[in-house]
């Protein structure tokens, strides 16, 4: 099969580009390879929209469609740029551009590419530790003085999920987004050392000065290194903990926990706006604003404001590129009570972002929101459905995560992901079933199929576990797809995790080494005043 000629957008060269992203209007930088390509070297305000996923994230990361866009791939006889950019084009963004001969040129043009993701908000965590002088304290430290009985507590500042995968023993999960609100009942004592951990650094530092910021009494550390450097010190970590910060909070303590976040806000220059302005900036066709709920999941789930993405506070901060990808945009973030969203948007502030609040928070009143992109339709079979195609000889294509596809696969199928779709040989005249584990992005690569050529596409979106009920054989193949063509999987991030202790000082080491790769530009990107 071939891919068809995909109209291409007006091509921009680097150093173009490179004037582009600190000229101060909206730009919203693509990366549109996947996350493992990503993940090796990217531009560092890229934001990673891989293809696979395009249609279904861009209109939440770059909302307005006559923005500025720029998409890069590798370069060469890499097509994916191209493929984007028509993608964007049929869903009306009318400003897109493709860097010419993709970051391969970047680099050739002497403008550096960084490994990594979330590369901005982390390079953000160490400089924000030099500027302050965050106090930390080495796992080894933090051990003994377990062992001798000391008063302190243990924070994790990290989303309860990844708390549970490993944490330091004894340690309670309070996000960083939470900590404002929650800290008071976690530490009672003043006296009590209050240690802030998450897995690597930024959340460390970034909680821990926090709550110095905010002018906590206790002592506050950030745990050197997180659970990574407890790791490789040979310490025992934790694994499927579950304690965590009480839901509840005494209402009477909130009129004196809002002002001491307002007075933080303030001393940060975080503008406060009401409900009437924001109501007119989402009307604002020349100027694109995030409206970011930064409570947590639970609330959330509850209800929030039309049009509001979910980005707690921490993750916010921590992971900027996963829920906005237009540089220069307005964020305007809101909780229920007043307490974590000046926090959340003082630390945006010093990100370099126009960051503000809003007054009402959960109570304001805003209008109600367009629907997005039309997913195209596809027909979803059954697993009973699917046993019955295969023994047809329908053609199975597996495009679950590749390392999902290794653990187990349905024997026979073929695992393949979006922007290679076109390299499969594929029998035109016989039914192609996509194996997926999200309709969205099945329907958006089983028009990339009818492209190519083929009618008849229908998708499953079944499990292992209910394959296995409908009879379907199954096998694992841990060592295909190769690691070469798992594009989508960031190795050295994950092996970090996984018992790899050169996977984790090589990421620490990454880490700690940003601030020397940004230019005077990028560094001037960032805003920091005093806490």
């Amino acid at each position: 099969m071939h891919a068809t000629s995909a109209s291409p957008a007006a091509d921009i060269d680097a150093h173009t580009l490179k004037q582009w992203l600190h000229d101060g209007q909206e730009i919203a930088l693509l990366d549109v390879r996947e996350h493992g390509q990503y993940g090796e070297s990217h531009l560092f305000y890229a934001a990673p929209v891989p293809y696979s996923r395009l249609e279904v994230d861009i209109v939440r990361l770059a909302p307005r469609r006559n923005a500025r866009v720029v998409v890069y791939d590798e370069g060469g006889d890499d097509q994916t740029a191209a493929r984007a950019a028509r993608a964007l084009s049929d869903l009306g963004y009318q400003q897109v551009r493709r860097l010419a001969c993709g970051i391969a040129q970047w680099q050739r043009d002497g403008y550096a590419a960084f490994a990594g993701v979330n590369v901005p908000s982390k390079t953000f965590g160490e400089l924000a530790e030099e500027v302050f002088h965050t106090p930390r304290i080495s796992a080894r430290e933090l051990a003994a003085r377990q062992e001798r009985g000391d008063d302190l507590i243990v924070l994790d500042g990290r989303p309860y999920a990844e708390y549970q995968k490993m944490s330091i023993p004894g340690g309670i999960c309070c996000p960083n987004g939470e900590l404002a609100l929650r800290v008071h009942t976690l530490a009672k004592d003043p006296k009590t050392t209050i240690v802030i951990n998450c897995a690597g650094r930024t959340r460390s530092i970034i909680g821990a000065q926090t709550l110095i910021n905010l002018g906590v009494p206790n002592p506050v550390y950030a745990l050197e290194n997180g659970t990574q450097g407890w790791y490789l010190e040979d310490l025992q970590l934790e694994h499927g903990a579950r304690r965590r910060y009480e839901d509840g909070i005494e209402t009477e303590a909130l009129p004196a926990l809002a002002e001491r976040s307002s007075r933080l806000a303030a001393r940060h220059g975080v503008p406060i706006v009401d409900a009437a302005t924001v109501r007119q900036w989402l009307r604002d066709t020349s100027r694109t604003s995030f409206l970011c709920d930064v409570r947590s999941a639970e609330e959330f789930a509850q209800g929030s404001l039309p049009g509001a993405q979910h980005a707690p506070g921490g993750q916010l901060v921590q992971a900027t590129d996963q829920y906005l990808a237009v540089r220069g945009a307005r964020i305007v973030v809101f909780d229920a009570e007043g307490v974590r969203a000046p926090v959340t948007a003082s630390w945006l502030r010093q990100m370099g972002w126009d960051a503000c609040v809003l007054k009402e928070g959960t109570g304001a009143v805003l209008d109600p929101v367009e629907p997005r992109a039309d997913t195209p339709a596809v027909s979803i079979l059954s697993d009973e459905a699917l046993a019955a195609a295969l023994r047809t000889g329908a053609q199975a294509i597996d495009i679950r995560p590749g390392m999902r596809y290794r653990a187990g696969h349905i024997a026979g199928a073929r695992w393949s992901i979006r922007p290679r779709l076109d390299r499969l040989d594929l029998h035109a005249g016989q039914p192609v079933i996509l194996l997926a584990e999200d309709a969205a992005l099945a329907a958006w690569a089983a028009k990339d199929l009818r492209a190519l050529g083929i009618a008849d596409i229908k998708v499953n979106i079944g499990t292992p576990a209910s394959w296995s009920a409908a009879g379907i054989p199954q096998e694992s193949t841990p060592d295909r797809p190769a690691d070469s063509e798992c594009i989508d999987y960031l190795f050295f991030v994950h092996d970090r995790h996984d018992g790899n202790k050169a996977a984790a000082r090589q990421y620490l080491s990454w880490e700690t080494n940003l601030v020397k790769q940004i230019d005077d530009r990028e560094l001037a990107g960032y805003r920091f005043a005093a806490g």
